[in-house]
């Protein structure tokens, strides 16, 4: 387990330096994040101790929607005051994402039946 979670916190490190040195535009966990899969994409396995320490994270994932639910009970006046752009910028963004999603899916899919 030990061995997971300093395996966790490499590429954690790394992705941070990366992103204080090189890419400063990007959060060093999601670089830290992007390295970790393309390791364990290299590798081809997972290690039981990561796989164990990722089980226990995931378990307690919730707990990270509680600072936002009192983000929003805090807002509440400027949320009610804003609700039209609020719903407008939710419904073009959901749209946005399915018709890309369909879009990357009709490319992919047709590169697969070529490959056949």
């Amino acid at each position: 387990m030990i061995a997971g979670l300093v395996q966790i916190l490499l590429f954690q490190g790394l992705g941070e330096l990366i992103s204080k040195f090189v890419l400063t535009g990007l959060p060093g966990p999601v670089i830290g994040l992007v390295l970790l899969l393309a390791w364990l994409m290299l590798r081809g396995n997972l290690n039981p101790s990561l796989a164990l320490v990722a089980d226990g994270f995931s378990q307690y994932l919730g707990l990270l929607f509680v600072p936002a639910a009192v983000g929003v009970v805090l807002f509440l006046p400027q949320l009610k005051e804003h609700a039209g752009a609020l719903i407008a910028a939710l419904v073009i963004s959901v749209v946005l994402t399915i018709a890309s999603s369909a879009i990357i899916l009709k490319i992919l899919s047709g590169n697969r039946k070529a490959d056949e």
